[in-house]
């Protein structure tokens, strides 16, 4: 299990890896949880969180709802008791157990989303899971006793947000991912041009760390190099 420790002494562990990260933000004797994995990951995400004697969730937030991201909120909401967070312009794809359409931004994802996207999305469905809480733009959980705040990064999908801890660390979702060497860019999103801009967003912060949903902690260096070399000028 990955750790990192921020300067005012919150814990962020990434306590499921795989086919999408999960990370639990513990401190003053809370715990929030960003995203829950896909469906099929229940018991290991059941069994991590066992494992660390977590009983009770205080806050879900989910970066955006397609179900490696989503998929587990009802079951978290349940048996955790946590208040779930989503972006509004995702709330009815979580109300409703859809996934989003996503779109390929390389030749070979964008020969599966033109050719199977469809066929692929249809069976993508999850248990639905009523929101508690909507974000439009950011959000600050300072009110709520946390120096973490939601950032309105959208792109990837309409809805896509980032969680932003003491202004150092930065849970990004799917805004980039930390699979491919010497690049952040996903191979999914439904606007790119966006999804940049959100890069910039970013970067305004004092972030030095930026942990995706897929792959591994991305540098500031490289976000701001694969910023500079992409926006549109």
């Amino acid at each position: 299990m990955k750790i990192w420790h921020t300067k005012s002494g919150y814990t962020i562990s990434c306590i499921l890896s795989g086919r999408s990260n999960v990370f639990l933000i513990t401190g003053n004797g809370k715990n929030i949880l960003i995203d829950t994995s896909a469906g099929y990951k229940w018991g290991k995400l059941k069994k991590a969180l066992d494992k660390i004697n977590i009983r009770k969730i205080d806050f879900l937030i989910l970066t955006h709802t397609h179900f490696d991201h989503a998929a587990n909120a009802s079951n978290l909401k349940s048996m955790y008791g946590a208040t779930v967070i989503v972006n509004k312009r995702e709330a009815d794809y979580l109300e409703n157990g859809r996934n989003p359409l996503a779109h390929g931004t390389i030749s070979i994802t964008r020969l599966l989303t033109n050719k199977l996207s469809l066929a692929i999305f249809a069976k993508l469905n999850y248990k639905p899971c009523l929101p508690d809480i909507l974000v439009d733009q950011d959000f600050n959980l300072q009110k709520l006793g946390y120096n973490i705040y939601i950032l309105f990064t959208p792109g990837h999908s309409p809805g896509s947000q980032s969680v932003i801890v003491d202004d150092e660390i930065a849970l990004a979702g799917d805004s980039m991912f930390g699979v491919f060497p010497g690049s952040v860019f996903p191979p999914w999103a439904e606007n790119v041009d966006e999804m940049i801009r959100s890069w910039g967003k970013l970067l305004e912060t004092n972030c030095t760390l930026f942990l995706p949903s897929h792959g591994t902690a991305n540098s500031r260096e490289l976000l701001q190099s694969e910023y500079f070399k992409k926006r549109k000028s």
